[in-house]
């Protein structure tokens, strides 16, 4: 039997192949009945990952591969899968992904775990396969999207009660086996900072560490970090303003590993970005891309490795939408993408949200107001921006707060 078609349509079977002239019988009369179990699990491991879920409708011998812990090892050979967009409405109750490599929707089994009314469970994090929530007593649940997996984590005990939750990030654990993972939570007030690591490894959180405040002369720090910032307008009239975010993105945060050390960013409640080295236990406030007093909206992602800043702003009369990338030994931001100016004026004067992840090298953009909303996908080697087609479900178009990427991986173990 024969696979033909692996990306998006449905599997199916042909005895009879056409061939042209003088090709080798041999491989004509090749099939995939003819490879022993090893071979056939490794060669369906390389389908895309929505191909996985018809696996069982081909033929029994598939069925079996698909539920054996062999295809799962074989899948976990694969260093790297197209991402998966998981996205957040205001319900809170249903999972629907944006796979990038079939360009479409696809709404997948809300994990039982999770299904409790009294508690909703908000994502706020993920790394590799895996998605981590948190509910509404502060509790932690860990879950694989694609099987349904989920499990619950040990409660968390910050130190001292009333304090601020800055950032929730997790992140492959170097340390641990094939698999594992870690949530690291940044607390406390600025510049007072501290973190708290978990281990999937150990099942336990670690005790919470402090971080000092890393003097640099040539940066001009700003430990005010009251949720309002308070300015004079050009009319000379006292304005207040804060930085709101979206319930889904009120931790807005990622985490990078350069030369083995973690460092966690995050945006201050007055709009910079804070910079936390976990092996140096220490943290540095960058300084700012605009004037407090200027309109914009403003989210942290992580690419390749890298921090990025994706900021919308206005300015004479327009918005612009850009990415940013901090330069430490210049102490510097540089531009490097832009939206095409005829795609961001359609913003100007709409007090719009922006809430962002990174994937390799793309950026996911959700860009949400009263009036509008639209999701765009940033191809940063390339500088293309696209706007992904409106999702709609039971006849209706479905808005969007947010977005987390993961790879789509059936081994992934919580």
């Amino acid at each position: 039997m024969e696979l033909v078609d692996a990306r998006g349509g449905d599997l199916g079977v042909t005895r009879k192949r056409k061939r042209n002239d003088g090709e080798n019988n041999t491989l004509s009369n090749f099939s995939l009945d003819d490879l022993n179990q090893d071979i056939l699990e490794r060669v369906l491991s390389r389908l895309p990952t929505s191909a996985f879920f018809r696996l069982s409708s081909v033929c029994k011998r598939w069925k079996s591969v698909a539920a054996s812990s062999s295809f799962k090892s074989a899948c976990s050979d694969i260093s790297a899968r197209d991402p998966w967009f998981f996205m957040v409405d205001p319900h809170l109750n249903r999972s629907i992904v944006f796979d990038s490599t079939e360009k479409n929707w696809k709404k997948l089994n809300y994990p039982n775990l999770l299904q409790n009314h009294h508690l909703d469970s908000m994502p706020v994090a993920a790394s590799g396969g895996l998605i981590c929530f948190r509910n509404s007593l502060g509790n932690f649940v860990v879950s694989n999207p694609l099987t349904g997996s989920c499990s619950e984590l040990p409660p968390v005990d910050l130190d001292q009660k009333d304090q601020s939750l800055h950032a929730i990030v997790m992140s492959e654990d170097p340390d641990g086996c094939k698999g594992s993972y870690k949530l690291v939570l940044v607390y406390g007030q600025v510049p007072k900072l501290r973190f708290k690591v978990y281990s999937s490894t150990t099942g336990c959180w670690d005790e919470d560490v402090a971080l000092s405040r890393k003097v640099d002369d040539s940066i001009d720090f700003n430990f005010n970090d009251d949720t309002v910032v308070y300015f004079l307008s050009r009319t000379g009239n006292v304005v207040s303003t804060n930085m709101q975010r979206s319930p889904s993105k009120q931790y807005s945060s990622v985490v990078t590993n350069r030369n083995g050390e973690d460092t966690v960013y995050f945006i201050s409640s007055s709009g910079t970005i804070m910079a936390c080295n976990l092996n140096k236990k220490c943290f540095v406030e960058y300084p700012r891309l605009l004037p407090v007093f200027s309109e914009y909206s403003i989210d942290v992602v992580e690419c390749q490795g890298e921090m990025l800043v994706v900021m919308l702003s206005e300015f004479l009369e327009t918005a612009s939408l850009r990415v940013w990338r901090y330069d430490e030994e210049a102490r510097t931001w540089h531009q490097i993408a832009a939206l095409p100016p005829a795609m961001s004026h359609e913003w100007y004067g709409k007090k719009v949200d922006i809430n962002c992840v990174g994937a390799g090298d793309q950026i996911l953009i959700c860009m949400n107001s009263n009036d509008l909303y639209t999701y765009l996908l940033c191809d940063l080697v390339e500088n293309q921006w696209t706007e992904l087609p409106k999702c709609y479900m039971n006849g209706e178009a479905v808005e969007f707060m947010s977005a987390f990427s993961f790879e789509p991986r059936i081994e992934a173990t919580v």
